[in-house]
């Protein structure tokens, strides 16, 4: 049966982008029945695949998660019922040391890996004999639409059309915004983990970056600076923020792709997009105006998450058939 995605309209009880953002998590539901892979890096590491579905579907939709994401976030739960509730197969591919388990090496995961992304997805594509649609949550999305750029019409020979959600495109601005008023909550959330692990990751590989900086961290600009860059070959923040940020290549980018975004995200103001004419034609841009951050709740008190697997699948399906 083809899906019907109508625009996306926030409840009148749900007012505001930080509600929006953050009631999802009161309403994420219960977890896909999972089928876990573990996959080998040619490094010496390792990532985990959580599965759904039959593996001869006719299509196959490849997540990739936010910032501290994995296979139990709301996004993932709701897309991946979703994809299995339509006959499809889907898979989550779980950042390095985001599955439950420490990754082996010092490296992590960051928002401009796309060689990770582009070697997930080759993976993927020799061992999947159906379409391959993928999607990319925050993070995701920009290490997904970095990829797309870089790769330009060589990415149709990988999947068939891909979608990003509130990904951060420019992350020195999604920084600056985390760090004023009440977005230094979401800032405060992620380094409550970040911090934690990378400390851990110090006492197993010493001397690639100052534990002191990691501890007193306040902003993930900070953390950026103490960890995130000097353990991916970044000289700072703002070389990380300016080499790995997915807007600059989004004029590149070959493949069908549905750029999300809600115009309220609290990670990403509105003018930190790009004009459309420094967007490639085959990017759908479409601006909802409430949201929030991966929100996109539904329906009466106290609503559900269906609108967001709906959209992205109605996007896949049209382009499948």
């Amino acid at each position: 049966m083809a899906l019907i995605a109508p625009p996306y309209r926030a409840p009148h009880w749900l007012p505001g982008a930080h509600a929006q953002t953050i009631w999802p998590l009161a309403i994420k539901g219960t977890m896909p029945a999972y089928r876990r892979e573990r996959w080998d890096t040619s490094d010496g590491d390792f990532i985990d695949l959580d599965w759904v579905g039959s593996p001869v579907a006719p299509a196959c939709v490849v997540l990739f998660h936010g910032l501290e994401g994995s296979s139990r976030s709301h996004y993932a739960r709701s897309l991946m019922r979703a994809v299995e509730a339509h006959g499809w197969c889907g898979v989550v591919v779980h950042f390095r040391g985001c599955s439950g388990e420490p990754n082996r090496l010092a490296r992590a995961y960051h928002s401009g890996d796309s060689a990770e992304i582009d070697w997930v997805l080759r993976r993927l594509a020799a061992h999947v004999s159906a379409p391959i649609f993928v999607a990319g949550v925050s993070l995701g999305g920009n290490a997904l639409l970095k990829w797309l750029g870089e790769q330009g019409t060589a990415a149709a020979s990988v999947v068939r059309a891909a979608a990003a959600i509130c990904a951060p495109i420019d992350l020195a601005a999604a920084n600056v915004s985390l760090t004023r008023g009440f977005n230094r909550i979401y800032a405060r959330h992620f380094l409550r983990s970040l911090i934690p692990t990378a400390l851990a990751k110090h006492q197993r590989f010493p001397g690639l970056f100052d534990p002191a900086r990691a501890r007193v961290a306040r902003s993930l600009g900070e953390f950026d600076d103490a960890v995130t860059a000097p353990l991916h070959g970044f000289a700072g923040a703002d070389d990380y923020y300016a080499r790995s940020s997915a807007k600059q290549f989004l004029g590149e980018i070959r493949l069908p792709t549905l750029l999300l975004h809600a115009a309220n995200d609290p990670f990403l103001p509105l003018d930190a997009l790009p004009p459309r004419t420094a967007i490639a034609t085959a990017v759908e841009l479409e601006i909802v105006a409430q949201g929030g951050h991966v929100g996109f709740v539904s329906a009466g008190m106290p609503g559900h998450l269906e609108w967001l697997p709906q959209r992205l699948l109605h996007f896949f399906e049209t382009l499948l058939r």
